[in-house]
């Protein structure tokens, strides 16, 4: 296993997600400013000039901020599904930008790793996840979805990393002082996951092979770190797995990075 994993920053104010194998490193998703994007690269010893591309799951702005700068200035190849191609050329304003199209499904190669995007509901128009394999490991990621589902389950499976949303806790949520029309999209079943049910799948799907989870996309209102650990931690020991590392990602800063097993700050 030779992959690494770090999650640059998430939250709603951004998301960007490094994964590399020894000869070819993605970003999955572009959600700060190319300028901070690559700030972050930097402080993990890495040039944006050898990221070979950009993996896009949907249009929203925190996930898609820096494609055009990193794009143009860059040189990044950016990749998406159709759908999340018209909706980020939708916004007004938007450049015209040289796409790579996959479909949801159908699994395709970027140097030597192999990029399987699978769909996820979320109010987008065409909203996936991606699973990044390479040299026996694979890393899913998956940060915006309001519900999981057997499709979900079945392709985080075989992970050895995931990212996953851990989005708010549900009380937290429901006491917050924001309008009800947004609460009941964050509840709803194309919104996003809460503490419990982020908790919940990862104990269901959590196997040997599994070796850490970074709970991403932390609401800064609704939710609370602690909280959100707290949650997964309780639910893997109720099924008897100590050995997953939970990890917590920032809108301020990157994550830890992973390398096959191995977590250095």
């Amino acid at each position: 296993m030779s992959l690494k994993v770090c999650v640059l920053g998430s939250s709603s104010s951004g998301n960007c997600t490094y994964v590399a194998s020894n000869r070819t490193a993605i970003l999955i998703d572009a959600g700060f400013s190319g300028r901070e994007t690559s700030r972050r690269l930097a402080e993990i010893g890495v040039d944006i000039e050898g990221v070979s591309a950009i993996c896009v799951t949907h249009e929203h702005g925190d996930h898609t901020a820096g494609l055009s700068a990193l794009h143009r200035r860059g040189k990044v190849a950016l990749f998406a599904n159709s759908g999340t191609i018209q909706g980020v050329e939708a916004r007004a304003g938007a450049d015209r930008l040289a796409w790579n199209v996959f479909m949801a499904g159908s699994p395709f190669e970027i140097g030597d790793l192999r990029i399987d995007p699978f769909s996820v509901p979320h109010d987008a128009y065409d909203p996936v996840g991606f699973v990044v394999s390479g040299d026996g490991c694979r890393v899913g990621v998956v940060t915006d979805m309001g519900m999981v589902t057997g499709l979900i389950r079945e392709r985080l499976r075989p992970c050895n990393a995931i990212v996953i949303e851990a989005n708010h806790d549900e009380l937290l949520l429901k006491n917050a002082d924001r309008p009800w029309h947004l609460k009941q999209r964050i509840f709803s079943r194309q919104g996003h996951l809460s503490n419990e049910h982020a908790a919940d799948v990862i104990a269901e799907i959590a196997g040997p092979h599994l070796s850490v989870v970074y709970l991403a996309h932390l609401s800064d209102q609704c939710n609370r770190p602690e909280l959100a650990v707290s949650a997964v931690d309780q639910a893997l020991k109720g099924k008897g797995v100590a050995h997953v590392s939970i990890r917590l990602t920032s809108k301020d800063k990157s994550s830890e990075i992973w390398e096959g097993g191995a977590v250095s700050g």
